[in-house]
C-alpha cells in the first residue's frame, strides 16, 4: 500500500512556546505589522488631540528648526513644544497601559502586552515602558534607526521576536485571544 500524501506532525507548541520556555502553550506572538500599525494609530490619535487643543500651532512648531537660531526665548519655545508632545505621549501610554493593560491602538489590533509567562504586566512597568517608547518619536533617527532596529528584532528568532523594550521589561506582544482565560478576563 502506498504511503498517504498527508502526514501528521506532533507540534512543539506555538511560536511563543518555541521561543520562550515560560510562555503558555496556546499564546501567539503578535505580528510586527500589527505592532507598527497600533503604534501609528496611537501617535495619530494623540496628534489629533494636540492639534485640536493647540489650534494646530504645536505641530507647526515641532519641526521649525529656525527657532533654534533666534535666541534663548525661541529655543525655550521650541523645547517646550517638544516637551508637550513627549509628555502627552508618555502620559497616554502610561495610563492607558495601567487602565487597560495596553494602549488603544494595541486594543484595536488585538495586541496584549504581557509578561513572558502570559500574565498581565504589573502597573509599575507602564511608566518606564512608556518612556522608552518615546525614542521612536524623535525626528528621522526615531523611526529610521530605533524603529527599524526593533522591527527587525521583532521578526528575528535570535531576538526572541521581541523589541529592546520587550526584553528590558521581560514582556511579549501577544495576540490577545490566544492568552490564557485568566489573563484575557483582566484585559479591558
Amino acid at each position: 500500500m502506498a504511503e498517504s500524501p498527508v502526514s501528521l506532525h506532533q507540534g512543539g507548541g506555538t511560536l511563543a512556546q518555541a521561543v520562550l520556555a515560560s510562555a503558555p502553550e496556546e499564546m501567539l506572538i503578535a505580528p510586527i505589522w500589527k505592532r507598527i500599525a497600533a503604534f501609528m494609530l496611537d501617535v495619530l490619535l494623540i496628534s489629533i488631540v494636540l492639534t485640536f487643543l493647540t489650534n494646530g500651532q504645536l505641530t507647526l512648531n515641532l519641526l521649525n528648526f529656525e527657532l533654534l537660531s533666534g535666541g534663548a526665548e525661541y529655543i525655550l519655545f521650541f523645547s517646550s513644544n517638544w516637551a508637550i508632545l513627549l509628555t502627552a505621549h508618555w502620559l497616554y501610554w502610561k495610563y492607558t497601559g495601567k487602565a487597560y493593560g495596553r494602549s488603544l491602538g494595541q486594543r484595536a489590533f488585538r495586541i496584549a502586552i504581557v509578561q513572558d509567562t502570559g500574565t498581565i504586566l504589573a502597573k509599575h512597568h507602564w511608566g518606564p515602558r512608556a518612556a522608552r517608547k518615546l525614542i521612536y518619536l524623535l525626528p528621522i533617527v526615531g523611526p529610521l534607526w530605533f524603529g527599524l532596529r526593533d522591527a527587525i528584532n521583532a521578526r528575528s528568532k535570535e531576538a526572541e521576536y521581541r523589541t529592546k523594550i520587550d526584553k528590558k521589561h521581560q514582556t511579549v506582544a501577544a495576540v490577545d485571544w490566544s492568552l490564557p482565560v485568566e489573563t484575557r478576563t483582566k484585559l479591558r
